[in-house]
């Protein structure tokens, strides 16, 4: 059986970009400032988040990450409330909402914002 195991990202500051995944809830393993890849606290079988300097990605990949210009993951709240405190949050700590928190019309609770490095979060809760 094949599932989604990890899902990741680069960072050109990994301080800045695990302080900016604390406040969507991730915890983290203590890390120093030589570790070029981190990993939230995660249990068996959940889905991880991976994060590596934009150094290491260019040197894996061949060339340097390029975050994309859509959503790479959507973060589910319990409630639309949260999703108003989570990003309320992140913009009160001077990170960007590309999208303000809306009422979808699919029924949801909306709100996108981007990492440090221009990845973009979606924050949502069903309404």
């Amino acid at each position: 059986m094949i599932k989604l195991n990890a899902v990741a990202v680069s960072s050109k500051d990994i301080t800045k970009t695990v302080a900016f995944y604390k406040l969507l809830g991730f915890e983290f393993p203590e890390f120093g400032p030589d570790d070029k890849h981190v990993e939230p606290i995660t249990k068996p079988g959940d889905v991880r988040l991976m994060i590596d300097t934009a150094e290491l990605m260019e040197q894996l990949t061949g060339h340097p990450p390029t975050p994309p210009n859509h959503s790479s993951f959507a973060m589910l709240c319990d409630t639309p409330a949260e999703v108003d405190a989570v990003a309320a949050a992140l913009k009160d700590a001077g990170h960007v909402l590309t999208v303000e928190p809306w009422d979808a019309f699919w029924g949801q609770r909306y709100a996108t914002v981007k990492d440090p490095d221009g990845y973009q979060i979606d924050i949502f809760a069903e309404l």
